[in-house]
């Protein structure tokens, strides 16, 4: 069983539905942070 398909397991047995916003807010800066040190920068800060 992969990671996410035991963190998935995890939220319906425990009912930590309250963890899912949170979670895909870290995945998203986390992708921000990611991107930033890459040539996609200038398609996300700039305007």
């Amino acid at each position: 069983m992969g990671f996410f398909a035991e963190f998935w397991d995890f939220l319906v047995h425990n009912k930590a539905w309250w963890l899912t916003p949170i979670i895909l807010v870290l995945v998203l800066v986390f992708v921000l942070v990611w991107f930033a040190g890459t040539p996609f920068a200038p398609f996300i800060y700039g305007a």
